[in-house]
């Protein structure tokens, strides 16, 4: 199965969301996050992302999360990492319980298509201070992709992971596992890095990329909000419409798109410092804002 027909199904079977003016997204991926061990490259970013979550949560964004949130080829269950960020846990709940989270799958959380495992794993988590279940994503669905659907216009905004246009990472996802576990986890330690990764291997990104860009040509310049390969990407009106949210594991840095009053922006969130020396977490806008219709095919 070629990368167009996994993005075409992943379309075909995405979930509509209706959208208009007034709606607010925040769109995060490649969270990965981990049990805080040397190997949890969340971990180093998880304050700057808990600053940034509840900013949005105070602002009445909708949180949709493009794959990748969970570190699950590293980590062997979701326990030790619910364990390690219950604070970012709680604070998704919090969305969920409102309506307000809408969560993808990727390739490092794929199995987060099993709606069985998802039930078992995410509906409840266990807290050992008073040895109790506590409901967490109780009901909650995983999804390949989503649509956004404008209410007036009709445009349509595609999002995805992004690994389906990347064999290794879609087909053979256990194999990479496997791999990541046994070999590239403690190589990680020394500096050594995992070669199978888009997000460091230049040249996979590349190719991954084109792939993307080519679907979206094909699909009438459809526009389309992907993670996977950690690179930021925010085009100009009349270029081709693919966008990439970048990561939450960037050195002292996160990045993710926003949607709001019609506008789509990329920003950063980061640790500053004030003139008194002292130390603040800042949201920087990178490109943008740019009004969604502008990039409708006219």
């Amino acid at each position: 199965m070629s990368s167009s027909t996994r993005l075409d199904r992943a379309y075909k079977n995405a979930m509509t969301i209706p959208f208009d003016e007034d709606s607010k997204f925040i769109f995060f991926s490649d969270c990965h996050r981990g049990d805080n061990s040397f190997a949890d490259d969340f971990a180093n970013n998880r304050n700057i992302y808990f600053h940034a979550l509840n900013h949005y949560y105070r602002e009445g964004f909708n949180y949709i999360e493009l794959g990748d949130g969970d570190e699950l080829w590293e980590n062997l269950s979701f326990d030790s990492i619910i364990e390690a960020h219950k604070n970012v846990y709680q604070l998704l709940r919090r969305f969920h319980l409102e309506k307000r989270l809408h969560m993808l799958w990727g390739n490092h959380d794929m199995v987060y298509r099993d709606p069985d495992y998802v039930n078992k794993h995410l509906s409840h988590y266990f807290e050992p201070i008073d040895g109790s279940d506590k409901e967490l994503f109780e009901g909650i669905t995983y999804h390949e992709a989503l649509i956004l659907k404008h209410t007036d216009t009709g445009q349509e905004i595609f999002c995805v992971h992004g690994h389906q246009a990347d064999w290794w990472n879609y087909v053979c996802w256990r194999i990479g596992r496997f791999l990541v576990r046994i070999l590239w986890k403690p190589l990680q330690v020394v500096g050594i890095a995992d070669p199978t990764s888009p997000a460091k291997n230049y040249k996979e990104l590349i190719r991954i990329e084109k792939r993307i860009k080519r679907w979206i040509l094909k699909k009438n310049l459809l526009i389309t909000l992907a993670g996977h390969t950690h690179r930021p990407r925010f085009p100009e009106p009349g270029q081709i419409p693919f966008f990439n949210d970048g990561s939450c594991v960037h050195p002292r840095s996160i990045t993710g798109i926003e949607i709001e009053n019609g506008k789509i922006s990329l920003i950063k969130w980061h640790i500053d410092t004030k003139p008194d020396g002292t130390l603040q977490i800042v949201r920087v806008l990178l490109e943008g804002p740019e009004k969604l219709q502008d990039y409708i095919d006219r």
